[in-house]
């Protein structure tokens, strides 16, 4: 990076937030996924710390006059490499832009900067008798902005929806540096194209999000947590098919199969029964009045189709084991291999049942360990790869496995991706979902909007 660059934007953002030690930016050659950089050509030039929307948009009229790539990043807890550091780039950290702006409980919206943890969000909305319901892995850490980008789920996803289901309105800083508002503080609006729901998802390819308006909801009056257990992983994929079709839609439907059961047990002690096959962790709320005939239809339907034992939590310290045990299952796995790597391939939950044996006849094909845990209601299904990158035969092999599962999940009439997104992980798969049109659709919108190709080239779009 050329020493009069990094002047101009220590003029921007201040001394106290740029860095250009080889130190610093190690730290950005890396995030929460699989992708790692290569150290040689891809360390970025400086890393800097906008406090505030105008300073992002003079970065990026900087940027965009001198075509620099920028990579911009929140928490760095992306799970797909959208996030890493490209050579000579500039990550734009936007830690700092951290206000929650304004909590309107007449209008149930909220108006928050792009860095605010998403967790913080929640907590405090909750104060209030308020709900925003989506709740990603990451929560505790992960910022909204990054939400935002990537349009995370999380488990709460089969009643509730994912993030772009809650986003109505944005502040964005183009390529360009322009600065746009998009859609707004009314539920219904429809003038123009919906750019909001564009940028919503598009990892950080077609602009920096600096303020999001969420709408939310009148927080659950009650809850009801249930841990279902089955000798075989196949009565619980069925389970999750049969609960749906009885037309109950429960808070959360979770799938953790033994591998996942042994290895969160082992880490976190929490009594899950390892000799499982799998176990479903399933939530309901809502009316106090209506949880236990919920609770008691879905506990029939777990009978009757094999579940060994069911424990239904009596106080609220035992549902939060019970969660515990979910929220730490990525780090309990990573005890076993070196390398993790985490694919979100999401299918119509019918077919729970058929692609989860097709992922373990993968597994078996290719000698190789993968766990599956989902999102089972709403059909997004996380197989990981439990590997060691720096086995190079074996990772021949994992590459295969990837491409058949994704080979799989589109024949089945799913997707490559629920909420981690596509980033730099899983650019060479996406014309199995779009066909080479589609994709040529979505060039087009980002040469109109990024006509020097600075934001994030790489991610989703491939080199």
């Amino acid at each position: 990076m050329r020493q009069e660059i990094i002047q101009k934007l220590t003029t921007i953002v201040g001394q106290d937030n740029i860095y250009t030690s080889l130190e610093d930016l190690y730290c950005y050659t890396y995030d929460a996924s699989f992708v790692k950089a290569d150290i040689k050509k891809d360390l970025a030039g400086v890393a800097v710390y906008p406090g505030n929307t105008a300073e992002v948009s003079q970065i990026l009229k900087l940027a965009n006059s001198e075509k620099i790539p920028v990579v911009p990043r929140g928490a760095g807890s992306n799970v797909s490499g959208g996030t890493i550091s490209i050579g000579d780039c500039i990550v734009l950290v936007l830690k700092r832009m951290n206000k929650i702006l304004e909590l309107d409980w007449k209008n149930l919206i909220a108006v928050v900067e792009t860095g605010v943890i998403t967790g913080q969000l929640q907590s405090e909305v909750e104060k209030v008798g308020l709900f925003y319901p989506p709740d990603p892995a990451s929560q505790a850490f992960s910022t909204m902005g990054g939400n935002v980008a990537e349009c995370a789920g999380g488990p709460r996803g089969v009643k509730y929806g994912v993030t772009r289901d809650y986003v109505i309105g944005l502040e964005v800083v183009l390529p360009t540096g322009e600065i746009i508002n998009t859609g707004g503080r009314t539920i219904k609006n429809v003038t123009g194209y919906d750019m909001t729901k564009l940028f919503t998802g598009s990892e950080g390819t077609l602009c920096v999000i600096t303020k999001i308006i969420v709408r939310l909801i009148p927080l659950p009056e009650a809850k009801s947590t249930m841990m279902a257990v089955f000798p075989e992983i196949d009565q619980a994929c069925e389970t999750v098919s049969e609960i749906i079709a009885g037309g109950l839609v429960p808070c959360s439907l979770e799938l953790l199969d033994n591998i996942y059961i042994r290895n969160i047990e082992e880490y976190a002690k929490v009594g899950l029964p390892t000799e499982a096959g799998a176990v479903l962790l399933i939530e309901v709320d809502g009316d106090a009045e209506i949880l236990t005939k919920q609770i008691a239809k879905i506990e029939q339907i777990c009978q009757r189709l094999g579940a060994v034992q069911i424990r239904i939590a009596k106080t609220q310290a035992e549902a939060d084991e019970l969660w515990r045990a979910r929220r730490s299952a990525f780090a309990a796995v990573s005890r076993v291999k070196p390398t993790i790597i985490g694919e979100d391939a999401t299918v119509p939950r019918s077919s729970i049942p058929v692609a989860v044996r097709k992922i373990q006849e993968i597994a078996a094909k290719y000698n190789i360990i993968i766990a599956i845990l989902g999102h089972a209601g709403d059909g997004n299904l996380h197989a990981t790869i439990l590997t060691d990158e720096t086995d190079r035969e074996e990772a021949e092999r994992v590459e295969k496995a990837i491409d058949e599962i994704f080979i799989a999940t589109v024949e089945l009439g799913g997707s490559l991706s629920g909420e981690h997104g596509i980033g730099r992980a899983k650019s060479r798969f996406i014309t199995r979902q779009t066909g080479e049109v589609g994709l040529e659709v979505q060039h087009r919108i980002k040469q109109a909007l990024d006509p020097n190709n600075i934001l994030n080239p790489g991610v989703m779009f491939g080199a």
